[in-house]
């Protein structure tokens, strides 16, 4: 993955979305209970996660740290 990364949060349905690169059509693939991987259509790159309940899933937000069952690498 490469480019800026975009994220998005709706508060009033608690879900985190995090993007990298440019916006391009996709689909996700849950791969948890709650946490979707989301792909290009056409390479099936990774190009960000969305994760329900978010705020339910971190005991504090200023120190966040998640589980996910994927490795999730961001290089310059």
């Amino acid at each position: 993955m490469k480019g800026k990364m975009n994220i998005y949060y709706d508060e009033e349905s608690d879900y985190l979305e995090i993007f990298v690169g440019e916006p391009r059509p996709d689909y996700g693939d849950e791969i948890a209970d709650g946490v979707t991987l989301l792909k290009d259509e056409k390479t099936e790159e990774i190009i960000g996660v969305g994760i329900l309940s978010f705020k339910k899933r971190t005991k504090n937000l200023e120190e966040l740290k998640i589980d996910l069952p994927v490795k999730f690498e961001i290089s310059a």
